[in-house]
């Protein structure tokens, strides 16, 4: 494998190495805690990280059949099972990982044009889909050790 593609793989493997303290916590009993009325809950971000990375790679010449449930939503006390949240986490960084298996040096700077950044390069995307499951697995570690379970009348 090449600098490059080794690069990506260490990178990707070091994103699901340090999400997994907070992701693979996650279970049926806590998946319903917040910080407090007005944050999602642990099972709306958990799901969000999954429908993100899958649909993300909608521009990175992977199209998903995964629908959007929470990208530019509210977390309105809507369940999730948490056994199909992490299938999509798991399909999302296969995806990743085929991506750059299937790469050449030259695609990652081909540009793709998105409706969040305008036009960014494909390397561009992939660093941010990899922040944006470490901040919501942040998220997620920092509800895991201090929130709680809310009725879902306030939700």
């Amino acid at each position: 494998m090449n600098c490059q593609k080794e690069l990506l793989r260490e990178m990707l493997v070091q994103n699901i190495t340090t999400n997994s303290y907070a992701l693979d916590r996650v279970t049926n009993e806590n998946k319903r805690y917040k910080l407090n009325t007005e944050t999602a809950s642990i099972e709306f971000i958990y799901r969000h990280i999954g429908e993100t990375m899958n649909l993300f790679g909608y521009f990175l010449g992977v199209p998903s059949n995964i629908q959007n449930t929470t990208i530019g939503m509210l977390d309105t006390g809507q369940e999730f099972e948490i056994e199909t949240s992490k299938l999509y986490i798991d399909m999302g960084y296969k995806m990743l990982e085929n991506l750059i298996i299937n790469s050449k040096d030259e695609d990652w700077s081909l540009t793709t044009d998105t409706p969040f950044f305008g036009t960014v390069s494909r390397m561009r995307l992939f660093s941010h889909i990899l922040f944006h499951n470490s901040h919501h697995a942040g998220q997620i570690s920092l509800t895991l050790s201090k929130g709680k379970a809310f009725s879902s009348e306030l939700r």
